[in-house]
């Protein structure tokens, strides 16, 4: 892998770290910057840097780990600026899975816009915190301000939200 290649791997995955930010809570005592300097371990069954485009894409059963973030895809794609010096877009495809603390997203796709810090998970897309669910064809976190949105099909689709207070369950229904 030429150095280039490497200073884009390396960029790729701090820029996961940031996703943290995605479910809100920080661990007691740990900045989003100490987070930032954590080990990140990707494994892939193949990994391809292109110096040329400035590019590097994992592929095959991809497990991106920081921390406790967990991001699994079968293919994850990194665009490197130059002109920024950052990971501008990061795009997992297949099977998109994103763990933090019991909290979980999983899409068809998802796409990081690193510079805006937002990420849109689309192709049908869950959120999970223990019993509650949100579902829409797309669901748009924007880490800075640690909120979301969610968007139904433009064919009529609609959002789904199943929200369990503590405490009170309804009785299945026959």
């Amino acid at each position: 892998m030429k150095p280039m290649g490497i200073r884009c791997a390396l960029a790729l995955l701090l820029v996961l770290l940031s996703a943290r930010g995605a479910f809100g809570e920080e661990k007691k005592g740990l900045s989003l910057q100490e987070a930032g300097t954590r080990p990140i371990e990707v494994t892939a069954d193949r990994l391809d840097a292109d110096s040329g485009s400035d590019s590097v894409t994992f592929e095959g059963n991809v497990i991106a780990k920081q921390g406790d973030v967990t991001m699994n895809a079968n293919r994850l794609h990194a665009a490197y600026s130059r002109k920024t010096n950052a990971i501008e877009r990061i795009e997992a495809e297949g099977a998109v899975r994103f763990v933090q603390e019991g909290r979980e997203v999983r899409a068809a796709r998802a796409t990081l816009y690193n510079l805006e810090q937002r990420v849109v998970f689309s192709g049908g897309a869950t959120m999970r915190q223990g019993e509650n669910t949100i579902q829409g064809e797309t669901i748009t976190v924007y880490l800075r301000e640690n909120r979301a949105e969610v968007a139904g099909s433009a064919g009529g689709g609609r959002v789904k939200a199943v929200i369990n207070p503590k405490g009170i369950r309804e009785a299945p229904k026959p």
